[in-house]
């Protein structure tokens, strides 16, 4: 992946991110390549038309107190049944914007990501975030994890009260539902092939209970039929619960 800088002030972030990740620095790239730009403080994935960045800042209204209750996700995660350090693992994290809610809600939060451009911009929204007086508090609950969950829900130091599950599958290629700028992460990131796997290493990690979202219509994860779901006009969480 390549990455660019814009602007003089945005060039040692740039470098910074282009060691830490391994992309390759660029002074500029051909039209429509999938490309990083570092601009005005900001890690940006663009393809020359469409551009995106990691955000937490729009998702703030659906923090706001009497609002985050009535969240399905926080519903399904039921924060109140666990004790003061509630921990929650979110497998597949994207671009952590179900990983805010969930540490908006009370929980200190992993979050897992195995791709590198991705982790990066949701480093960069990490980073805005926990300098920002609103959301700070949020985002010094979530830690990120540059690695594939598979392997390390095998082996985390405590057992969480809640895994999260929202792995890609190859209808979401298809629904005209996804907004633009989600097409060039789709271009990053893989279905899921192994659900069976995730779900079981999932269940090895000894949760209290496995969330997995869904679209509203879409099929069971590794066909495993969940003790219950609550459902919204798009999405579904399918809830596993465990003793």
């Amino acid at each position: 992946m390549r990455l660019i800088a814009k602007a003089n002030d945005d060039h040692p972030y740039a470098e910074r991110i282009a060691a830490e990740y391994g992309f390759t620095l660029a002074d500029d790239v051909p039209a429509g390549e999938l490309t990083l730009k570092a601009e005005d403080g900001r890690l940006f994935l663009t393809d020359g038309e469409l551009s995106m960045c990691g955000d937490f800042s729009r998702i703030l209204p659906r923090t706001q107190k009497g609002r985050l209750a009535e969240e399905l996700l926080i519903k399904a995660a039921k924060r109140k049944m666990f004790g003061e350090h509630a921990v929650a693992v979110d497998a597949t994290a994207g671009l952590g914007e179900d990983s805010f809610l969930l540490a908006a809600a009370g929980f200190e939060v992993r979050l897992y990501e195995y791709d590198p451009v991705i982790a990066a911009l949701l480093a960069d929204a990490l980073r805005r975030a926990r300098k920002d007086a609103v959301m700070k508090e949020a985002a010094e609950r979530m830690t990120l994890y540059r690695e594939d969950s598979v392997s390390a829900m095998k082996e985390l130091p405590e057992k969480p009260d809640v895994v999260l599950l929202d792995p890609m599958f190859p209808e979401r290629h298809k629904s005209a539902l996804i907004k633009k700028k989600f097409q060039l992460l789709q271009q990053l990131e893989r279905p899921c092939g192994e659900e069976e796997e995730l779900f079981d290493a999932a269940v090895q990690a000894g949760p209290h209970r496995i969330l997995v979202k869904r679209p509203l219509k879409g099929p069971l994860l590794a066909g495993r039929r969940p003790d219950y779901s609550l459902s919204g006009k798009a999405i579904r969480y399918d809830c596993y619960i465990f003793a």
